[in-house]
C-alpha cells in the first residue's frame, strides 16, 4: 500500500504595526486562483475577508464551505484552511488582519472572554456570513476599507471605531444561542493533519508568555502528550522545532520594541526573554538576515510607512495564491 502523503500546513507570520496592529491587503491582484494549493496554511492574529467577485470554497477542518460575492469571513488565528475559486474564476479579495486585544486595549475589559474570537467546541463556529443574511456586517466591512485604504485625517481613530463595532457584532453573532453554520459532507481532497487543533493550546500559551521562560514539557502538557510526541508533531506542523518558533515570535514582538521605542537594545533582549545578548543578536539575525542595531537605523531611515514592511518575506503572505 502507497505511504500517505501529508498535508502541507503554512505558518504565515504577519508582523501588525504598532500603536495601530491593523494591516489591510486589497486591491485589483488580490485575487483567489481557482486551483486548491493542496496545502493549508493558519496566521498569528485574526482574519476578516470580504468576497468582492465570484465565488469558490474555503475549507476548515477537512470540510468545505461554499462563498460567493458579497460574503464575509473570520477567521481566528491557529485555525488551519485553504481557499480556491469557483472553475474557471478568480474572486477577488480584501483582508484586513487585527490583533483585537491590542487594538482594543482601553476599550474592552482586560477579562474579556475571548479577544481573538477563537473556535470553541461548545458550539459550531460561523466562519462565513453571507452577505443576503449579514447585509450590517458587508456595510461595516466596506466602510472600514474604505477607512483603511484612503488614510484620510484621523483614519486609525475612526477605523478603530468601525472595527471594535464590527467585533462586536461578530462576537455577538458567533457566540449566540442560535448561531449554527451547516457543515457539507467533505469531498475535499485535502485532509487536515489529525493533530492540527490539538496543538492550538501550546501556540497559544507561547504567543501570550513568549516572554518567560517555560520548557517544553510544560507546552506539551497543554496538548496531553509526551515530550517526544509533541516535538515531533510540532514540526511537522510548523516546520520548525517548538524552540525556533518561540524565537521567533520573540523576534517579531522585538521589532516593534526597535521600530517604536527607544528602549536599549540590551534591554529590549531581557524583555524578549534570552537570556543573553549575543543569544538575541544570533536569532535575530536568523530571522531578518541583520542585526538589531542595523534594523532600527533602518527603520528610522525609511520614509515608508510601517505598513508596507508588515509581512515577513519568509512566511508572510505577500502575493495572492
Amino acid at each position: 500500500m502507497p505511504k500517505d502523503t501529508k498535508t502541507i500546513t503554512e505558518f504565515r507570520s504577519y508582523r501588525l504595526p504598532e500603536p495601530f496592529p491593523v494591516l489591510l491587503l486589497t486591491g485589483e491582484h488580490w485575487r483567489i486562483s481557482d486551483v486548491p494549493s493542496g496545502r493549508l496554511h493558519f496566521h498569528n492574529c485574526l482574519e476578516i475577508g470580504i468576497c468582492h467577485t465570484d465565488g469558490g470554497t474555503l475549507e476548515f477542518y477537512g470540510k468545505p464551505l461554499a462563498f460567493k460575492k458579497g460574503d464575509i469571513t473570520c477567521i481566528p488565528k491557529n485555525v488551519p484552511h485553504t481557499t480556491y475559486s469557483a472553475s474557471g474564476t478568480a474572486s477577488k479579495w480584501s483582508y484586513i488582519f487585527l490583533e483585537p486585544k491590542e487594538l482594543f486595549r482601553g476599550v474592552l475589559p482586560s477579562f474579556w472572554p475571548n479577544y481573538d474570537l477563537e473556535f470553541s467546541d461548545s458550539h459550531e463556529y460561523l466562519h462565513v456570513f453571507p452577505k443576503a443574511d449579514y447585509p450590517h456586517l458587508y456595510t461595516a466591512i466596506m466602510h472600514i476599507i474604505d477607512e483603511l485604504d484612503q488614510k484620510k485625517p484621523g483614519y486609525q481613530i475612526s477605523s478603530r471605531g468601525l472595527l471594535i463595532s464590527l467585533y462586536i457584532e461578530l462576537y455577538r453573532i458567533q457566540y449566540s444561542e442560535e448561531a449554527r453554520v451547516q457543515m457539507v459532507q467533505n469531498t475535499s481532497p485535502i485532509a487536515l493533519h489529525e493533530n492540527a487543533l490539538e496543538i492550538s493550546p501550546a501556540l497559544n500559551f507561547i504567543e501570550d508568555n513568549y516572554m518567560q521562560n517555560f520548557t517544553i514539557m510544560e507546552l506539551a502538557d497543554l496538548c496531553h502528550w509526551s515530550q517526544t510526541h509533541f516535538r515531533r508533531v510540532f514540526h511537522e506542523l510548523i516546520g520548525v522545532s517548538p524552540l525556533e518558533y518561540v524565537n521567533h515570535i520573540r523576534i517579531l514582538k522585538a521589532c516593534r520594541q526597535l521600530c517604536n521605542t527607544e528602549t536599549p537594545i540590551l534591554e529590549i533582549s531581557g524583555n524578549m526573554g534570552f537570556r543573553s545578548l549575543s543569544s538575541f543578536n544570533r536569532n535575530f539575525f536568523k530571522v531578518m538576515q541583520m542585526s538589531p542595531r542595523e534594523y532600527r537605523k533602518l527603520m528610522i531611515r525609511a520614509d515608508k510607512k510601517l505598513e508596507n514592511l508588515s509581512i515577513l518575506e519568509s512566511t508572510g503572505w505577500m502575493f495572492p495564491e
